[in-house]
């Protein structure tokens, strides 16, 4: 096993990303569930797309956490305290939603890079690596949407 230098800080930024995808991933069920109009099939698809990955992020960053001889987030309302991002709202149309969630995706895009960087200086090549493929999925995606937006 490496030895993480910095370990707690290293923790904390997988916390951070565990909470973020957490609310993410009931962020995206409350839109996959409510979601209606012209646009509906195609975006119901790609909302489950969407937390079906995320749901992944979450069992993969815990895991690490546990690694790390660290205590994953495991109760909601720890989530949505330590979260950088807002839970769904309820009555928003698709395109409000496809909005919220590409203004969600800049917010991990920045705090991800952080994350890497953290890992970095650590000495954490395995949590650098799982940060950097969580960003490269969410930055795709966040193109995807914003190309649904006209952007």
């Amino acid at each position: 096993m490496v030895q993480v230098k910095e370990k707690a800080a290293v923790i904390e930024a997988l916390n951070k990303q565990l909470a973020n995808n957490t609310v993410l991933w009931t962020k995206l069920h409350n839109y996959h569930w409510y979601v209606k109009g012209p646009n509906f099939f195609s975006l119901h698809a790609k909302f489950e797309e969407l937390y079906d990955a995320v749901g992944i992020y979450v069992d993969d960053l815990a895991e690490r956490i546990l690694t790390l001889d660290g205590e994953p987030i495991a109760k909601l309302t720890e989530a949505l305290e330590e979260s950088s991002i807002d839970e769904a709202e309820y009555g928003l149309d698709a395109k409000a939603m496809v909005k919220q969630l590409t203004e969600d995706f800049e917010v991990l895009s920045a705090e991800l890079a952080q994350a890497v960087k953290t890992a970095d200086e650590a000495g954490d090549d395995r949590t650098a690596d799982m940060f950097t493929g969580i960003s490269q999925d969410i930055e795709k995606n966040n193109w995807m949407l914003k190309s649904y937006l006209g952007q």
